[in-house]
């Protein structure tokens, strides 16, 4: 029996640190649920304490130190990255990114309790350019208390919690049913943006080419994206000009005959959006509007020329000193 809750415990540990660890670095895992059930297993006798506590700490740091500094090298590559799942994953970027700075660095204490913050916070402090030890000390304070306020709960009513995990032994089957549901959600959520979609006008698109054959006869091409103008060493189509995605309404720009627009988001929905807006914007005016189908990843497989963004084109992103 000892034999028996001892390789448990060992599993366990296993488990439990690798759900934080990978909650951390932005997979849909319930690190919450698992550091419940974890308190539980430790009022129990199935988990140690400073073990499971300690190690899930380490954990969390681990990955939100990995994410800081991936987040201080690529930026808002990374960023994107974390947001694919949105719709227009380059205003969920800029959206974290303006509550973050604006909260400044001691929403990194609480960034774990929010939705939607909890795995953008290490990379924009790297991003921002943060210094480490500074974004340690306080991402220590942030998963100190996160870790200790579900494991606590578990510990405290382990009793309460009995009746749902049936024994640590269920923790990994608990587990793995809650990342089958989340990927049904996920799946579920792709099936209704696809729907919502194709409800929606459609919008004419072209290859590369026929943008670049386009550009050369007097067409027009934007670059509707956000966040390649934040980034350093951006490059984009060359003589193609910047629109801004969020400002449509402001845009003083003159447009005319064939207009190509390009971005760099899953399935074109940025310049998707723009192109409906246009449409509506400029209808009977007799602008034709398409979107280069890959956007600028596209552009540059099929290697047509691009060029550096333009220095006065920058947006300076905000650094934390």
């Amino acid at each position: 029996m000892e034999s028996w809750i001892a390789g448990l415990a060992q599993h366990g540990y296993v488990i439990l640190f690798a759900v934080v660890f990978l909650e951390s670095v932005g997979l849909p895992l319930p690190a919450a649920l698992a550091l419940l059930i974890a308190g539980a297993a430790a009022a129990r006798g199935s988990l140690q304490v400073p073990y499971a506590a300690v190690g899930a700490l380490v954990a969390m740091l681990a990955g939100d130190s990995l994410m800081f500094l991936l987040g201080r090298t690529t930026g808002w590559w990374l960023l994107g990255v974390l947001c694919r799942v949105s719709l227009n994953p380059e205003a969920c970027v800029l959206r974290s990114a303006d509550s973050f700075y604006r909260r400044g660095r001691k929403l990194l204490v609480v960034a774990k309790f929010i939705p939607g913050i909890n795995t953008m916070a290490p990379p924009l402090a790297g991003s921002m350019q943060m210094r480490f030890l500074p974004f340690l000390r306080l991402d220590l304070a942030g998963a100190a208390l996160y870790v200790g306020c579900y494991f606590g709960i578990g510990y405290v009513f382990s009793g309460a919690l009995q009746a749902v995990t049936q024994g640590y032994r269920t923790f990994g089957r608990v587990i793995s049913s809650i990342v089958i549901a989340l990927v049904a959600v996920y799946l579920a959520v792709q099936v209704w943006l696809w729907i919502k979609e194709r409800a929606q006008p459609p919008v004419a698109f072209a290859i590369p080419l026929e943008a670049a054959d386009g550009s050369a006869t007097g067409a027009q091409i934007y670059d509707v994206r956000s966040h390649g103008y934040f980034e350093v060493n951006a490059v984009r189509i060359k003589g193609s000009r910047r629109l801004d995605p969020h400002a449509l309404r402001q845009a003083n720009t003159d447009f005319e005959g064939q207009v190509f627009l390009y971005c760099t988001c899953v399935r074109e929905a940025t310049s998707r959006r723009v192109a409906r807006e246009l449409e509506s914007k400029l209808r009977g005016k007799g602008v034709r509007i398409a979107v280069i189908k890959g956007g600028l990843r596209a552009w540059r497989k099929a290697g047509l020329p691009i060029e550096a963004v333009p220095r006065d084109d920058m947006a300076a992103l905000p650094a934390f000193d």
